[in-house]
């Protein structure tokens, strides 16, 4: 190996004996052999006479004239290379100090196609003979700066089997690009191999190492690294620790943290505000939010005051589960010690408030940004654009969607999807399909959910062609159908009752090899059953359970709907059984369905049975039980009966709505008892439900 790089020298020697020693150049000379270079490139011929002439500038010392000469052949992008004169010319650069121009030229020839990494290094090998790491520090440094990890690591190794110098910073900058990219076991082999090429490590290199089994969740192997680092004389600081406890968090080992935290402190290293960080991290993502408020004070007792990533960890912990009053507690505990919110700060709050359904904090707390010089970003303003939208608000989303582009915040795909949907709602499809235009002419790259919403859209509209158009778009523009798109097109096509066409989707489907899931089967299910056709329904059934896809209750509800629409009553109720015993839980729907079943065959008493069984496994009857019931018992003329139900359904605290009015108003006059049925209408109204007009 080593007898190898002697050659490339001897080499070298023995071309430099062929040239005179010069002192200096004339300047005429330098520009004629750079003219001649460049008509040789353009002949895409090998500049033979670039290398000779730098080769006897280097070997007169006269790195002044291969200076300019070199700066000349820069200023030309037009001359062609080989590695062997990229070398040289870095090799004078380095003689003068151009460290910048150096880096250029590496960086052009590690760009060019054709050069191995072995080719590379012997080329400089050849040109830096006799010299310290710098070459080689440089070449890998450049490798890994252009992001071409493999191909650094492969220098790297080439270094190394020539007995080439290379300094640990460069190593070190190696083993953090490959950590960086995830690629944690190559760094570990090259690890190995600069230890037994007795490069001297440092405390970097152990943070490095640490850091990369951290990352590889080799959690088990870090203390014998330790130990092996500790042998050599390089022991763990702050950055160690910090490694340690962060990854430790992220593995939910929230006792472990804590030991290594009291270790840290016992060797005398005070923990800082990324220690106690991700503890409390730890500790808001299992919800121990009395412990993390605790953690506060102690980082105050410890003369670490909490910082903005402290304050926005346990808001957000409190956003995640939706506790808002903790939230805003919070937050004003933050701007009480002075502590500067961020945009991550009022994201959480903006958010939890949106999802509680109170816009008008939401909103304030948006405008509260502004006192801060905070700019609120495309997450924001689409957050509370969906928020408006949900309380049907939609002039005032529209303009906030003006205002987000005033200021200079595009709107990205999720803001246009949110505004798409809320508008698709609202059945404002003239708007929904200018939206999408301007999307493409704005450059914004539509995705499933932009087409999937429109479709559903059209749908519900009853536009069936319109519908197909845009899957057609879907298409046109490269976006293959997935089992999302086929599912809300088979959806939309059987609630309009077109059977061919949801027969030609489905087969289209297979043929693309996009399968069916549960939705999808679910979706023709429900189909059948609301037509009656139980043998189709259950085929499909049974080929769903073929294919290992488990139903859920909602395809369960279907088969109980389809039982009861075709006066089988007690068939729903044998299914009922059935799924119960499959571990499914039936829902409030599942009951409601099969009490509306058992109601229309007159079978009240199997339904008062049912609705003691549905309340002993723990569900709830809800407004449109009571309803069934009451309506059925004045179908039968159980007056009496049917109000003790409406009785017993205002003593669980169920609040009537206005169909159970209606009812028992209906109920009352088919009894010709219409001062009952008066009295029932005044209390609607009472109650803000809008009068019936036969009253």
């Amino acid at each position: 190996m080593a007898g190898r790089v002697l050659s490339h020298v001897s080499s070298f020697s023995a071309r430099r004996s062929r040239h005179p020693r010069l002192n200096r150049i004339p300047d005429e000379q330098i520009r004629q052999l750079s003219t001649k270079s460049i008509k040789i490139s353009e002949h895409k011929s090998p500049s033979s006479s670039v290398l000779d002439f730098l080769l006897r500038c280097i070997e007169s010392g006269d790195f002044s004239s291969g200076q300019r000469f070199v700066d000349q052949l820069m200023g030309n992008p037009k001359i062609g290379h080989s590695t062997e004169s990229l070398c040289s010319m870095i090799r004078v650069c380095f003689h003068n100090g151009r460290f910048s121009e150096a880096q250029a030229l590496i960086l052009r020839m590690i760009r060019r196609k054709g050069a191995s990494r072995s080719e590379i290094v012997d080329s400089l090998a050849n040109s830096f003979h006799h010299c310290d790491s710098s070459p080689f520090d440089l070449l890998i440094r450049t490798y890994v700066q252009a992001r071409k990890l493999r191909e650094a690591s492969e220098a790297f190794r080439a270094v190394m089997q020539r007995g080439l110098p290379v300094s640990i910073n460069v190593c070190n900058g190696l083993l953090s690009g490959l950590v960086r990219a995830g690629w944690v076991d190559l760094a570990c082999e090259l690890y190995s191999e600069i230890v037994e090429e007795a490069v001297e490590l440092n405390a970097y290199t152990l943070n490095i190492m640490v850091n990369a089994l951290c990352k590889g969740r080799k959690l088990d192997q870090v203390e014998e690294f330790i130990v092996s680092m500790e042998k050599r004389g390089i022991f763990s600081d702050m950055v160690t620790y910090n490694t340690l406890i962060d990854a430790h968090c992220r593995e939910n080992h929230l006792d472990v943290g804590f030991e290594i935290l009291n270790a840290m402190v016992l060797k005398g290293l005070k923990p800082n505000i990324l220690t106690y960080n991700s503890i409390m991290n730890c500790l808001c993502k299992n919800q121990i939010f009395v412990r993390a408020k605790e953690l506060l004070n102690d980082m105050e007792k410890a003369g670490i005051p909490p910082n903005t990533s402290s304050y926005n960890i346990l808001i957000g912990g409190f956003s995640k589960i939706g506790d808002e009053g903790e939230a805003a507690e919070t937050y004003n505990l933050m701007i009480s010690q002075g502590v500067t919110p961020d945009l991550l700060s009022f994201s959480h709050l903006i958010n939890v408030f949106l999802k509680k359904g109170d816009l008008t904090r939401a909103v304030s707390y948006f405008r509260e940004m502004k006192s801060f010089s905070i700019v609120p970003d495309a997450f924001i303003y689409t957050m509370l654009i969906g928020g408006f939208f949900k309380v049907n608000l939609i002039t005032e989303a529209l303009r906030l969607k003006e205002e987000m582009v005033g200021l200079g915040c595009a709107p990205d795909t999720v803001t246009y999807n949110t505004i798409l949907n809320g508008l698709c709602k609202e059945r404002r499809l003239a708007e929904a399909e200018n939206l999408l235009n301007e999307m493409i002419q704005r450059e914004i790259t539509p995705d499933y959910y932009t087409f999937t919403t429109l479709i559903h859209g059209y749908f519900k509209d009853g536009l069936v062609d319109e519908a197909l158009r845009v899957s057609r778009m879907m298409r046109e523009r490269n976006l293959k159908l997935d089992v999302v798109s086929y599912n809300a097109l088979i959806g939309g096509l059987c609630k309009q009752g077109e059977t061919d066409k949801v027969i030609q989707l489905w087969n289209a489907m297979i043929e693309q090899k996009v399968y069916p899931n549960l939705i999808t089967y679910s979706i023709l299910i429900d189909d059948h059953c609301s037509k009656g056709n139980m043998g189709e329904a259950f085929t499909l059934w049974d080929e769903m359970i073929a294919k290992n896809i488990s139903p859920s209750v909602v395809t369960c509800n279907s088969i109980i709907k389809g039982f009861c629409r075709s006066g089988r009553a007690s068939k729903a109720a044998d299914f009922l059984k059935k799924i119960i015993g499959d571990g499914i839980s039936p829902d409030t729907v599942t009951y409601n369905t099969l009490i509306h079943g058992l109601a229309k065959e007159e079978k009240l008493d199997e339904a008062f049975i049912l609705i003691k069984k549905m309340e002993k496994q723990g569900v709830s009857a809800d407004v449109v039980t009571y309803n069934m019931l009451i309506h059925a018992l004045f179908g039968e003329n159980r007056v009496k009966e049917a109000v003790w139900v409406f009785k017993k359904m205002n003593a669980k605290g169920i609040k009537p709505d206005r169909s159970t009015y209606m009812t028992l108003m209906d109920g009352y006059v088919a009894g010709d008892n219409l001062r009952e049925a008066m009295r029932v209408h005044d209390e609607m109204v009472a109650c803000g439900f809008p009068p019936d007009d036969r009253f």
